[in-house]
């Protein structure tokens, strides 16, 4: 209860570690990916002891047993949200709110805006396969047109459903830390995605303020392809339809 109980209750956590602990991901999934970039990146800024990894309960929670740093798992949706009172409470901490596109742009979305305006010294990671994964593959905000999902199974109808909800055009106005979006569909492009995790970590550490990564990552399993034709399927279409790059990049640099 209050800000001391909430420190009281981190300093018994154990401190960060990188395991080769199992996990509940699918073959081909992009999160593993996600989580070992991350992982670099937190080790090359030297946080490793000072992190507090916020999560989801959808297919990233399962970076928990993977990622052992000062974990804290809350409601679908709430992510970026508790992210943001995780800070107020450990203001000298890393903190990084982690969570998938259905999350973060449904029922979410009032959390991942209303933290930007606020601009809080966070960094929000959002893991974007289109889909909601967990649950077994319906069609998300950032489903693409004419997607085939289990809840739009003659594909995404723009006429109906509306377009695919693209966080990019949202904020690029916002006056916030940083915004990006990256990809795990080469090794360029996992390369590209652990600079930009990195620098925004920097910006966070350097109390710039909010910073939004999109990681554009593929769902093998509910895009009924194998991996392989997945990662094609990024580069085809996901990667045309969702610009990957930098748009925001304030604040001092060093």
């Amino acid at each position: 209860s209050g800000r001391g109980g909430l420190n009281q209750w981190f300093l018994r956590i154990p401190k960060s570690i990188v395991t080769d602990s199992s996990n509940g991901w699918c073959p081909g999934c992009g999160h593993g990916i996600v989580a070992r970039i991350l992982a670099e990146a937190i080790e090359a800024v030297g946080q490793r002891e000072n992190t507090i990894l916020v999560e989801d309960v959808a297919c990233g929670h399962f970076q928990t047993p993977v990622l052992e740093y000062n974990n804290l798992n809350c409601a679908h949706g709430r992510t970026i949200v508790a992210a943001t009172g995780v800070k107020r409470a450990q203001p000298t901490s890393l903190v990084i709110g982690h969570c998938g596109d259905g999350a973060a742009y449904s029922i979410g979305i009032e959390s991942t805006i209303h933290s930007a305006l606020r601009n809080e010294n966070i960094l929000a990671l959002i893991t974007n396969n289109s889909v909601f994964g967990m649950t077994g593959g319906q069609m998300s905000p950032a489903s693409l047109p004419n997607q085939k999902t289990t809840s739009s199974p003659y594909g995404r109808d723009i006429d109906k459903q509306g377009r695919p909800f693209d966080v990019v055009k949202t904020l690029k106005e916002y006056d916030i830390a940083y915004l990006a979006r990256g990809s795990v569909s080469t090794p360029a492009n996992v390369i590209k995605t652990e600079k930009m995790i990195q620098k925004a970590l920097e910006k966070q550490l350097r109390g710039e303020g909010f910073c939004l990564i999109e990681i554009l990552s593929p769902c093998p399993t509910n895009w009924s392809l194998e991996p392989v034709d997945a990662l094609k399927f990024m580069r085809e279409y996901q990667e045309k339809y969702f610009e990957i790059g930098e748009f925001i990049d304030k604040g001092g640099e060093e």
